[in-house]
């Protein structure tokens, strides 16, 4: 009914909290951004060596200062907590998300209302590398949602390939019931032609799978290892306890 703010955040388990997101009502809302920071979360878009990049450039989300939810140690393994959220190579004092990102540029003359809003563009290790070229997994996603009178939700992974060395694999929830044999084909190559016209030839899946939905844990999120294993063909060994439709599993390993 219109009546309930929508509200788009960033936060990890590590974070202990959102820590950026728009204040419901008073933040403009931009489809896609989680907005700016809290106030005293001094959060950056950094390249591999820690050093600030320019609002519009693409680079690895860190925050700058301690907060007081953040995660201190990792249990029994002080090191291991320091090298994978505080990395030498940054300096070793600046907390590294693991999470690529931009900072809006604003309007065409840099001072549009969404100037230095951030925007996260998916993990930095979730990286296919096609013919030589390196595709993010959430571009892809965000390409195929972006079909929005036919596709619902999207992952994507990547699984070994002798030709192009990654192969791209999408699973796909549409927006009406998931479609079987010629259909489905007829549905794939549309899917493909929508990916090369947003991206690029290179970056249309050679794999395309519909269900009726993805593995998620109770808490929303897609369990893209599992995704990645149903992709290779192997069969699922790994602890499915968690998932709230186990059953989704069956349905994504069979082939069209």
């Amino acid at each position: 009914g219109e009546r309930c703010p929508i509200v788009d955040t960033f936060w990890q388990t590590e974070t202990g909290g959102h820590v950026i997101t728009p204040l419901p009502g008073a933040t403009p809302l931009v489809p896609g951004s989680c907005t700016l920071p809290l106030p005293g979360i001094m959060a950056a878009i950094v390249d591999e060596t820690g050093k600030d990049l320019p609002n519009g450039a693409g680079g690895m989300l860190v925050i700058k200062r301690p907060w007081p939810s953040m995660i201190r140690t990792i249990w029994n393994d002080p090191e291991r907590f320091k090298k994978s959220y505080f990395p030498e190579e940054m300096g070793g004092t600046i907390y590294l998300a693991g999470d690529g990102a931009v900072q809006s540029a604003g309007g065409p003359s840099g001072s549009g209302a969404d100037r230095g809003y951030f925007r996260i563009t998916g993990r930095i290790d979730d990286v296919l590398n096609v013919s030589g070229h390196r595709l993010g997994t959430m571009e892809i996603e965000s390409a195929l949602v972006s079909k929005t009178d036919l596709v619902a939700e999207a992952a994507v992974v990547g699984r070994p390939d002798d030709l192009t060395g990654e192969a791209i694999c999408a699973f796909v929830v549409l927006k009406r019931a998931r479609p079987t044999g010629e259909e489905a084909k007829q549905i794939a190559t549309e899917l493909r032609n929508w990916v090369a016209k947003e991206i690029g030839p290179i970056a249309k899946p050679k794999d395309i799978r519909f269900g009726d939905n993805l593995p998620k844990t109770r808490s929303g999120k897609i369990m893209r290892r599992l995704l990645r294993s149903i992709a290779k063909g192997e069969a699922i060994t790994q602890d499915t306890s968690t998932l709230e439709n186990p059953a989704i599993l069956d349905q994504l390993s069979q082939t069209n």
